[in-house]
């Protein structure tokens, strides 16, 4: 009985590690951007067009990283791969500290390009499917995922309470001294938890016996099986359009400043409220993903989706409604449920590789090929959508910004239609 119970509380403390690393690898390259935008646009100088090709270069990176790090992750074991991973990203965040130039911050999205993502994303993927077992992938990677999300909406928090301990009680007279020790204080922030879990990483995930890590013959094979695969494509597709939504959330700070007219505190507040809804949309994706299948869920979540950025595209909150705080009200409420369906399409899709009968001894394989793809968003996405937010400033640029999303969402209904299709076919 005591060693059923030791190894239960093994299993959830590896779970348990696998979620913070999981969400904080991304926390520098990532939160700091992500909720507190406006703020750190400001500091660093940037328009949104050089956010987006400073992103791009990240993207780029990634994209080359992704398919050795699938490899290695079946060769080498996850503690050692995501422990030096995570090192090597909190080594970054000394310098962002710095603040650096537009040149730098290129350099260092590259450098976190490949350390967030060579050594980590397969083997957390890999480490995952394994927890989950044969019956429970939906359940394992919607409580990664959610349990990420939850991970993300306390560390913003803590983070939105220490910006807001360098600014004065007016957050609208805010000065450049000010503004700079807010943003410095985040950086700080995320980079001691991001060296703080890489030892916890190192000291809790177990190794792996070389008995469960293929050889260099096995790895070609798996690439080849993977490869010749059409459900492979289609979930790198769905990644795709999944990934351009989850990416399009970094903007809702922007839009709550330009055209909701809240202060910096607020959009930053608010936003990270709004993170706490990723648990559940996440793990009751995966629950319902085990009871139903993957396939159906994501599905849904994208006509959520297309609904709502549809909504977004005709509405003006100022004039559509008997008042302003009414049509505020509604465009929140809408931008909160888009935000719950992104976040069920993300917890469960890479649950499609066991739904793809994909051989567990090769899922890292599997990883790299869809990720390869599947993640290009990080290359065109931001570029992109800067671009559209700076051509029409205001209202008319995030109308144009959601109809973009729109086109993403029916792309993701017909590719996951196809999966099944191909799914049912073999």
């Amino acid at each position: 009985m005591k060693s059923n119970k030791n190894t239960s509380i093994a299993s959830w403390q590896i779970i348990l590690i696998l979620i913070l690393a999981g969400e904080i690898i991304f926390g520098l390259p990532f939160h700091t951007l992500r909720f507190f935008r406006a703020s750190f646009l400001e500091v660093f100088n940037l328009t949104n067009a050089q956010l987006g090709d400073t992103f791009a270069i990240y993207g780029v990176m990634a994209m080359l990283a992704y398919f050795p790090g699938g490899a290695l992750a079946d060769r080498v074991s996850p503690r050692k791969l995501m422990s030096l991973s995570l090192f090597a990203t909190g080594l970054g965040g000394i310098y962002y500290a710095t603040i650096p130039s537009y040149l730098g911050m290129r350099l260092l999205f590259g450098y976190w390009g490949i350390t967030t993502i060579l050594l980590f994303w397969a083997a957390m993927i890999k480490a995952t499917r394994e927890w989950g077992g044969q019956d429970n992938q939906g359940r394992a990677f919607g409580i990664l995922d959610g349990g990420r999300g939850l991970v993300a909406a306390i560390t913003s928090t803590i983070a939105v309470i220490i910006f807001s301990y360098s600014l004065p009680v007016n957050s609208l007279d805010i000065t450049p001294n000010e503004r700079l020790a807010g943003v410095q204080s985040v950086i700080y922030f995320y980079t001691a938890v991001t060296f703080i879990i890489s030892l916890l990483a190192w000291y809790l995930i177990p190794s792996v016996k070389d008995g469960h890590l293929t050889s260099s013959t096995q790895s070609l094979k798996g690439i080849l099986s993977v490869v010749k695969q059409k459900t492979t494509w289609c979930q790198a597709f769905i990644i795709i359009c999944a990934y351009c939504g989850y990416k399009g959330i970094d903007n809702y700070s922007l839009y709550a400043v330009t055209v909701m007219k809240m202060t910096e505190l607020e959009a930053s507040q608010i936003t990270s409220l709004a993170a706490y809804i990723r648990p559940f949309a996440a793990i009751s994706a995966g629950f319902l993903a085990d009871r139903f299948i993957p396939s159906r869920i994501i599905i849904i979540g994208f006509m959520i989706t297309f609904i709502c950025y549809g909504l977004m595209f005709v509405i003006d909150p100022t004039t559509a409604f008997s008042s302003a705080s009414v049509g505020y009200l509604i465009i929140f409420i809408n931008l909160i449920i888009s935000m719950f369906a992104v976040f069920a399409i993300r917890g469960v899709y890479f649950s499609l590789i066991a739904e793809s009968k994909t051989s567990n001894k090769f899922t890292g394989t599997a990883v790299g090929v869809i990720s390869v793809l599947g993640f290009t968003p990080d290359i065109f996405f931001a570029s992109i959508s800067g671009r559209i937010l700076d051509a029409n400033v205001g209202l008319v640029g995030f109308q144009n910004y959601f109809l973009f999303l729109s086109v993403f969402s029916i792309v993701g209904i017909l590719t996951t239609a196809l999966f099944v299709k191909f799914q049912k076919m073999k």
